[in-house]
């Protein structure tokens, strides 16, 4: 901590310390303030490198990172190991976008570097994944809606099939106009 501190560095046997000039990046998954809490995290380390804080949230909660970085693996993998691998099926591509990734981008890239090693074609399957299919099937389940949310996401469906005619998709749904302009205002729902 004095180096941090002082930015000087005094060697094993010496006795002139030497100026550094460095930058610390540190990164952890963990909570560093309830880590302090619990004893378990120095608070005067934590006040020393806690200049700028980065939150990068997990790849679970980043979906929308997933192909890009898919293609980015596939492209690293398959010129690494020469093998013309250059396509995911897009029901492989489901399963990604699907799978939690506990293990963060790491797992990700590890399950990619696996497909492309094992694979047998220019194109990256379902079958080719089953390895994560396997270990997380729970995590591969679409998210359970509650009824409530499942009837706002029907109606929002039926109403962008019927251009939004309400006469129309109030006989799709076999309800009538009034409901449907209530059920609409509680959804709070708006054309477009």
């Amino acid at each position: 901590m004095r180096v941090l501190e002082e930015k000087r560095v005094t060697q094993i046997g010496d006795r002139t310390p030497v100026d550094v000039d460095f930058r610390l990046i540190s990164a952890t998954c963990r909570n560093l303030k309830k880590e302090i809490a619990a004893s378990r995290f120095r608070d005067d380390f934590f006040y020393r490198i806690n200049v700028i804080t980065i939150n990068i949230p997990p790849l679970r909660e980043r979906k929308e990172d997933i192909a890009l970085l898919v293609n980015h693996f596939l492209n690293k993998y398959s010129h690494e190991t020469t093998k013309k691998v250059d396509h995911v099926t897009p029901d492989a591509m489901r399963l990604l976008s699907n799978y939690d990734w506990p293990g963060n981008v790491r797992e990700l890239q590890n399950a990619i570097e696996r497909a492309v090693v094992l694979s047998r074609s220019r194109t990256l399957e379902l079958e080719d994944f089953s390895f994560l299919r396997s270990s997380s099937s729970a995590s591969l389940l679409p998210k359970r809606l509650s009824l409530e949310e499942m009837e706002k996401e029907y109606i929002i469906l039926t109403l962008k099939e019927q251009n939004w005619n309400i006469t129309h998709a109030a006989r799709t749904l076999d309800i009538n106009r009034v409901t449907l302009h209530k059920k609409i205002n509680r959804f709070n729902l708006k054309k477009g």
